[in-house]
């Protein structure tokens, strides 16, 4: 039930930070996801749910084997079936929500041996993991500073490539899994390595209100999303509706817009000056604008869109540990030019 009727995003008091950083992450899911930080109880996994009622609609195979919906050259029967008989072996569906188990082992994301067939049957059958069944959905992973090192890689290097590898001995299956990566922690537990931080595309910081007023008012439709959710929902329910139709169209405009050279040379002007040394910053950077100004309903994304979303796609990107080799690197190669001159 609780799935079924989420609290609406647009509800959750401020916070526009984190419902414009999960919004540009569904228009375009270019920009590598979304990493939520803060303590607990500040409504992060509840703005994630929240997306439930604004999910657009994705193209799926009418199959259950994951096929994948542009590629045609390794189907499975089913699908073959389709085509031969001259119908669309795809169709639209609303991307779904999967949340990944706090504890999940890496066979259940990525994929492994059914022991009960192992065992029952005396075969070797591969099925698919977490990562499978998120293709072309969004993937909400709780916790994720407290993941282990050989899951969290996984789910990362599965969300970049748009693909996951199972290996058994001499089976090999290849899955489908592009999806939308959503993580959050709460920092107080342990930081993310500088390595699985750096491929979280925008970052948010959720803090908890400062303002008494506003707490007062996040209480008052807690108790009110309580007592009668459908009624709650109903309050937000016309502009939920908005939201989910802006999002559809920007997910349709956004292979047709394009960066202005002014947006280009500001968005550069601000990752040299802040010696960001990850070149992912730009491709967040710049994805995030063009998601923007999709929302926005333009074809052109301006420096406005730029600074909009620089401290979304930039916070948390220095290092300092780096930066203090790269002094002693210069350093280093200044004595060795001057030894080669001398």
């Amino acid at each position: 039930m609780n799935e079924l009727l989420p609290y609406p995003l647009l509800g959750i008091v401020g916070q526009s930070e984190l419902k414009t950083a999960l919004t540009l992450a569904l228009v375009n899911p270019a920009v590598g996801g979304v990493l939520l930080s803060g303590p607990y109880g500040v409504g992060k996994t509840t703005a994630v749910r929240g997306l439930l009622d604004i999910m657009p609609l994705v193209k799926r195979s009418r199959c259950e084997n994951n096929c994948p919906p542009d590629d045609e050259s390794d189907l499975c029967p089913t699908c073959l079936d389709y085509l031969e008989r001259g119908e669309s072996r795809l169709k639209d569906d609303l991307m779904r929500l999967i949340e990944l188990p706090l504890n999940a082992r890496l066979e259940d994301v990525v994929g492994g041996v059914n022991e009960r067939v192992a065992i029952e049957q005396q075969r070797v059958l591969l099925e698919e993991g977490v990562l499978a069944r998120a293709n072309n959905n969004l993937l909400y992973v709780d916790e994720i500073n407290l993941l282990d090192h050989a899951v969290i890689d996984a789910i990362l290097d599965a969300a970049a490539q748009g693909q996951t590898f199972v290996r058994r001995g001499a089976m090999v299956k290849l899955y489908q899994s592009r999806l939308v990566l959503i993580g959050s922690m709460n920092p107080e537990e342990g930081r993310l390595r500088p390595q699985i931080l750096d491929r979280l595309g925008l970052r948010v910081w959720v803090g908890p209100q400062p303002n008494a007023r506003e707490r007062l008012e996040i209480y008052r439709r807690a108790i009110a999303f309580r007592q009668d959710r459908t009624a709650f929902r109903l309050a937000y329910a016309q502009a939920t509706t908005q939201l989910r139709l802006d999002v559809l169209k920007a997910r349709e405009l956004l292979p047709k817009v394009h960066l202005t050279k002014a947006a280009e040379r500001y968005a550069m002007q601000i990752i040299t000056q802040l010696a960001i040394p990850s070149h992912r910053a730009e491709i967040v950077l710049l994805e995030a604008a063009r998601a923007r100004a999709a929302a926005d309903d333009r074809l052109r994304a301006t420096p406005n869109d730029i600074k909009a979303v620089a401290p979304m796609a930039l916070r948390w990107r220095q290092s300092p540990h780096l930066n203090d080799f790269l002094k002693q690197h210069e350093t280093e190669e200044g004595l060795i030019a001057q030894a080669l001159q001398a």
